[in-house]
């Protein structure tokens, strides 16, 4: 699909997107109700001769010595044991709200030495911590692996994904829980994921209405506080209530964001131009060679058969008109008018910054 094409399904579905009501809970977090990372440092045994080199690794020798010490195994001074079964691995898992002791997180593990594959690994126990330094889970269990790497003879390889990182699903038991302040207090804040003065007006209009009036206090554009019952059953009814309610979200501000990467390019509906003038153009040089053989005549005494090579060089340039952009142009418009000169995403963001530029574009420019 080329690049016009691309514009012209991402305008389409952005015009023929109309304003949609949407739920409290897509729009905004309750203080205090939110995830929390774990981090966790541990083992991985049982590989295939894929763990970690141990000279160049001395860590994991340090830890496997450490584990084994804890296990009531001591081995001779200076003993370094050069196992290629074991690698050293970082954990990390997220510790979602109201999790108890006893249920199950998933648990990512990622090699930190020189591993070449964790496939067919285990990991055995290892504690998973809070940025307090507490330990919250425990996590231990066969890895699951979506990389492959295989070497063979000669130096030739194939490595497929990522083979040094692994994921197991299930693999953590919360050992402790963590406090959100959703059981305390009379009153709980919600804060807009997009802050806005229009939907934060919106969504203390809508609470009052079916809870009445005076439940919500608007703290600024992006957080309002409401009262909440203090008894158990009676707020969770409540909160299964409020989160459902559903409300029409301010308009996003104008906005064009640009992807330096990958030359994607998503405009706003609200964007808009003043007058201006826009003219676009390409210059192309085209350079040939082609290959021919030179022959002397047919009755000349002298001459030899020869490779010649004749180069051709073709310059031309698109002679595309000049365009006028009215006060108040719409997207559509817009784009349909860039399209209609065959312009590239790169020559897109050319145009929308020099309009930009020139005060003549309604909109933030935002690259990522």
């Amino acid at each position: 699909m080329t690049v016009k094409k691309v514009l012209k399904v991402l305008i389409f579905l952005m015009l023929a997107q109309t304003c949609s009501a949407e739920r409290i809970k897509d729009i905004v977090s309750f203080a205090g109700i939110r995830d929390n990372q774990l981090v966790g440092y541990g083992l991985v045994v049982g590989l295939d001769g894929t763990g970690d080199q141990t000279t160049q690794a001395p860590f994991t020798t340090q830890s496997l010595k450490s584990m084994l010490g804890q296990l009531g195994i001591s081995l001779p001074p200076g003993t370094n044991p050069q196992v290629k079964n074991v690698a050293a691995v970082a954990l990390h898992a997220t510790l979602p709200p109201f999790a108890r002791p006893g249920q199950r997180i998933d648990v990512n593990i990622s090699s930190i030495g020189n591993a070449k594959s964790l496939r067919g690994g285990t990991l055995l126990i290892t504690p998973l911590k809070g940025l307090d330094g507490n330990v919250y889970a425990m996590a231990q269990g066969n890895l699951a692996v979506g990389g492959l790497s295989v070497d063979a003879e000669g130096g030739t390889s194939f490595t497929l994904n990522v083979p040094s990182g692994g994921r197991i699903p299930s693999g953590a038991i919360v050992e402790r829980s963590v406090s959100t302040g959703y059981e305390r207090g009379s009153t709980i804040t919600m804060s807009l994921n997009s802050p806005d003065f229009t939907t934060m007006q919106r969504v203390v209009s809508v609470i009052e209405s079916s809870f009445g009036k005076n439940i919500a206090v608007p703290l600024d554009g992006g957080a309002v506080q409401v009262k909440v019952p203090t008894e158990a059953t009676s707020r969770l009814n409540f909160m299964a209530k409020l989160e459902n309610l559903q409300l029409d979200p301010g308009d996003a501000p104008a906005r064009i964001v640009i992807n330096s990467r990958t030359g994607t390019v998503i405009i706003g509906r609200n964007v808009t131009v003043k007058a201006a003038a826009v003219s676009h153009g390409n210059l192309s040089v085209t350079v040939s060679a082609d290959t021919e053989v030179s022959q002397p005549g047919a009755l000349s005494p002298q001459g030899t058969t020869e490779v010649v090579t004749q180069s051709t060089i073709e310059v031309s340039e698109e002679r595309n008109p000049m365009f006028l952009f009215n006060p108040g142009v719409s997207l559509g418009e817009i784009v349909r008018a860039v399209n209609g000169v065959g312009a590239s995403s790169g020559d897109l963001v050319s145009i929308l910054q020099a309009l930009k530029a020139a005060g003549a574009l309604s909109a933030e420019i935002t690259v990522i």
